[in-house]
């Protein structure tokens, strides 16, 4: 009888793992190794000599040790590595599922201990303390799709999914930094920093550069061809203290591809209820809501012009900072032009292409959250993944300067941030000296619209310029090795000391330097 029981049970486990296996069509294993080298200087814009952390007294020449170096020198150089693994599985009746998990890290990042108790390991290690949690491994992406579901056009994708729309100009990117504690460096938020302005929470010192930017979504489309109709809800944030502080996004994107000049439309709306500011109890609307309108679209008017633009209105309503206790409409304009010419490509062995880009994000004067009423227009950037230089569109998401520190306590938490109040001309071009060597270059030009410091007249203007060079070299078909040099001159938005004396660029401007080495492989 014994035997029979035992018998029974390997034969239905037998049966369950031959169904198992039967539903499985086919499963993909795929990755990629990326291994970075930063060597970054001035990333505030101020010499070793300047205050580094304003505000401070003016004439006192001090300057703040960062734990990550232990000196005040205003270069740092580093290694990372971002390593993902992604397996995608095709099972029965149109089910597809992917799975991503990634390892992002700095190179054996320690933390020096300002209290007493740590002993010396056996790699010497006395009064530091390694970050562990650097070799953790995080889930990326893990979502499910359906096809022709229900009928044939629908398809539907729930689980964590990269979701973009366009250009990235409104949704791209969820960039997110995880790292210590839980913590995380998120868009439109400076994590803290040290003299030379590097993250401190997670487990990248370069948080632009995180693999992690998907979306925990639902996702329909209908497809009508030409026609595709998507529709969205994303939870970009869930709070522990009630179900009313969270952060979602909905959205609907309508797009036409038409027959002639390659040329394609679409319209969206985009609609992010932010419920996690602490809103004062006084205020109606105790929600900073941001509702996009948009329409894009793209031509080829010969074979070799490509033309493109894209405009989004903002409206809403707006809560800056737990101290405001006014209602605040909200009414924010964008556009995002651009031309590429390709009229060289053919007639040169280099394979020249040619470009220009027009972007302006509307912008608000400084302003007393705590006491500011009427109707906010500074621009929101949503959740953008797009991005056209290495180092000034970067300011307020992840780094500060040295004259214009961040505001933690309200939403757009430095003054000069680069995604609000701006105007940016690009010009690019790119070459192919040889078939597995791509160069590519662009000037950035910046300019903002509105007063950064209401006392400082100087701070409206010319925000400055950075010109990027990017060298790939394809060593193989799956390992490349590439360079950027990226270089931001400060303008005179940036020149002056502010009135209240506080001596933020007692030190003078300095060109911010960026330099990445990098080296990929992929299978």
């Amino acid at each position: 009888m014994k035997f029979m029981k035992v018998a029974l049970v390997i034969a239905v486990a037998l049966c369950l793992a031959g169904t198992v296996y039967a539903e499985t069509q086919s499963v993909k294993v795929s990755g990629d190794l990326t291994v970075r080298g930063i060597f970054r200087d001035h990333y505030d814009y101020l010499s070793a000599a300047g205050n580094h952390e304003p505000p401070q007294t003016a004439g006192t020449g001090s300057a703040v040790t960062t734990t990550r170096t232990g000196n005040t020198r205003t270069n740092q150089e580093w290694i990372m590595s971002v390593a993902e693994i992604q397996v995608d599985a095709d099972l029965t009746d149109n089910v597809q599922t992917v799975i991503r998990l990634v390892n992002q890290r700095d190179w054996n990042v320690y933390s020096k201990s300002t209290t007493s108790g740590y002993i010396s390991g056996p790699n010497g290690t006395g009064g530091y303390q390694y970050d562990d949690q650097a070799f953790n491994v995080m889930l990326d992406l893990a979502y499910v799709t359906l096809k022709d579901f229900i009928y044939s056009p629908l398809t539907v994708t729930i689980g964590r999914q990269d979701l973009w729309f366009g250009k990235g100009f409104i949704v791209g990117a969820n960039m997110q930094n995880p790292g210590m504690n839980g913590m995380t460096g998120a868009p439109n938020q400076i994590a803290p920093a040290s003299a030379s302005n590097m993250s401190t929470i997670g487990n990248l010192s370069a948080p632009e550069y995180t693999a992690i930017t998907g979306f925990d979504s639902i996702k329909a489309v209908l497809d009508y061809d030409p026609w595709t109709i998507t529709a969205i809800y994303a939870n970009i944030n869930t709070g522990a203290i009630q179900d009313t502080d969270s952060t979602n996004l909905w959205g609907v994107n309508v797009g036409y591809k038409f027959d002639a000049y390659k040329a394609e439309m679409e319209g969206y709306w985009f609609w992010k209820q932010d419920n996690m500011i602490d809103a004062y109890a006084a205020l109606k609307d105790q929600s900073n809501e941001v509702q996009t309108f948009g329409l894009r679209g793209s031509f080829d008017p010969i074979d070799v012009i490509t033309i493109a633009a894209e405009g989004a209105y903002q409206g809403g309503t707006y809560v800056g900072s737990s101290l405001q206790h006014n209602n605040c409409g909200r009414s924010a304009w964008a556009i995002d032009a651009s031309v590429e010419a390709r009229m060289f490509t053919d007639k040169y062995s280099w394979k020249p292409k040619l470009g220009a880009e027009f972007i302006w994000y509307s912008g608000e004067a400084e302003r007393n959250d705590a006491g500011a009423a009427g109707t906010y227009n500074g621009w929101d950037p949503m959740y953008r993944g797009k991005f056209d230089s290495a180092i000034r569109e970067f300011v307020g998401r992840f780094y500060r300067t040295g004259k214009y520190g961040e505001v933690p306590t309200q939403l757009v938490t430095s003054p000069d941030a680069s995604f609000t109040n701006q105007y940016q001309v690009i010009f690019l071009g790119s070459i192919q000296p040889m078939e597995s060597l791509n160069i590519k270059a662009n000037y950035n030009l910046f300019w903002n619209q509105a007063l950064y410091d209401v006392t400082d007249s100087k701070s409206k203007g010319y925000v400055g310029s950075e010109i990027d060079i990017n060298a790939t070299w394809d060593y193989t078909e799956d390992v490349s090795f590439g360079l950027l040099a990226g270089f931001f001159v400060p303008g005179t938005v940036y020149d002056t000391t502010p009135s209240d004396g506080t001596m933020y660029n007692s030190a003078g401007n300095q060109i911010a330097t960026d330099i990445v080495g990098s080296v990929k492989v992929s299978f």
